[in-house]
């Protein structure tokens, strides 16, 4: 396996797709970004996909901040990016932090979301959501790879930096310790779509472990910083 494809009932010409580690060839996309040598990266995922042009990457910091993906804005900071343009390539990496891909159910916008959990608390699917200016029950979610909820322990920093704000997040926490957590990235992010009004029926994914699955994906937590990244892209396919 070299990418996985989204499963979600989006239009045909709603491309959308997670690279797994043997995807980069043990290199890290990641370390490269706005480097020469990250043209023969773009060169490897376009052998791997049917790419209609270079991404819009853009410089991840966990932030809320949300950008059009157009070429102004290559690796500006932000931390989604969204489009109605064909051809335009959505882009975000992660290694533990759940990407949240998006588009309408007639495909006409689609974005993209690196939603760690300070992404997640600060609004990241939220303002996503909004950049998108569709109605949000005719939108269309899929949660990709992230830490799963056996393996993401947490302090009670996290704890309170969701549950504060929603009450609703608890059931997103299961403690394991004093002070200490275990949280459910995906459960949170539903939490967060369904406060907003998105279905539960319109969300899918979220059933795979970055830590657990070590053969398919690297993991920040479990390799101690020292990892790669996947990448999760979406694009509307001019037919």
């Amino acid at each position: 396996m070299t990418y996985i494809q989204a499963d979600w009932p989006a239009p045909s010409h709603i491309k959308a797709y997670t690279t797994v580690r043997s995807s980069w060839g043990g290199r890290n996309p990641h370390s490269l970004l706005g480097k020469p040598e990250f043209t023969e990266e773009n060169h490897r995922l376009t052998s791997l996909l049917p790419l209609p042009d270079e991404p819009v990457w853009i410089k991840q910091t966990h932030s809320a901040i949300v950008l059009e993906a157009k070429p102004e804005n290559r690796e500006q900071n932000g931390d989604a990016s969204f489009t109605s343009k064909p051809n335009q390539v959505c882009v975000v990496l992660t290694a533990d932090c759940l990407p949240v891909l998006i588009t309408n159910k007639q495909g006409t916008h689609v974005a993209a979301a690196h939603a760690g959990w300070r992404g997640l608390a600060s609004g990241i699917i939220e303002n996503t959501i909004q950049a998108l200016q569709q109605s949000h029950d005719d939108l269309l979610i899929w949660l990709g790879p992230a830490i799963g909820p056996q393996k993401f322990e947490v302090g009670q920093d996290v704890y309170d930096a969701f549950t504060h704000l929603h009450a609703e997040s608890e059931s997103a926490f299961t403690s394991c310790s004093e002070g200490k957590w275990l949280a459910n990235l995906y459960e949170l992010a539903r939490i967060r779509l369904g406060l907003i009004g998105v279905a539960h029926h319109q969300i899918y994914g979220g059933n795979y472990c970055t830590f657990s699955q070590e053969e398919l994906f690297f993991s920040y937590r479990r390799d101690k910083g020292k990892t790669g990244r996947m990448a999760s892209l979406i694009w509307i396919e001019n037919n």
